[in-house]
C-alpha cells in the first residue's frame, strides 16, 4: 500500500473510527457479507427467467432483481439488456413495445421450457446454460 494511504488509514482510525466499538458478532457478520460470493451469472440468469413468466419492462424487471438482493445491474444496467438481448437471440424470451414506447419481456414456450429444465436440475444449471447459448 502507497505511504499516503497507510497515512490516511492511520489518520482515519486514530480520528474517524476511535468512537466505533464493534462486538465480535458484528465483525464476523461484517466479514461475512465481505467474503460473500457475488452473484454469479447463472444464478441471474435463472432470477430473469423466473421473473419474466409474466410480462415485464426492463425497469420493472431491475426493480425486482433489486429486491431480490441482486446488485450486479445497480452500476452497470446494460448488462441486463445484452442479457436479455441473448434471451431474446436464442428464442427464450419475446419483446414487444406499446405505442407508449415501452418495452416488454416475457418468456417464450422455449423459454419455459429451459426454466423448467433449469428448476429440475438446478444444481446442474450450468449445464442447462450453456446448452441455451451454444444453440
Amino acid at each position: 500500500m502507497e505511504d499516503r494511504l497507510k497515512n490516511l488509514k492511520k489518520t482515519m482510525d486514530q480520528r474517524a473510527f476511535s468512537q466505533l466499538n464493534f462486538t465480535e458478532k458484528h465483525r464476523k457478520n461484517i466479514l461475512g457479507k465481505i467474503n460473500q460470493p457475488a452473484e454469479n451469472d447463472e444464478d441471474i440468469l435463472l432470477a430473469v427467467m423466473q421473473l419474466l413468466v409474466h410480462e415485464k419492462t426492463g425497469f420493472e424487471l431491475t426493480k425486482q432483481l433489486r429486491g431480490r438482493g441482486i446488485k450486479k445491474f445497480e452500476d452497470n444496467e446494460g448488462f441486463l439488456y445484452t442479457l436479455l438481448h441473448r434471451l431474446e437471440q436464442s428464442g427464450c424470451i419475446q419483446s414487444n413495445w406499446t405505442e407508449a414506447g415501452a418495452k416488454y419481456y416475457q418468456l417464450t414456450d422455449r423459454g419455459r421450457k429451459v426454466l423448467r429444465k433449469a428448476d429440475k436440475r438446478q444444481t446442474n444449471s450450468q449445464v442447462v446454460w450453456k446448452e441455451l447459448f451454444e444453440r
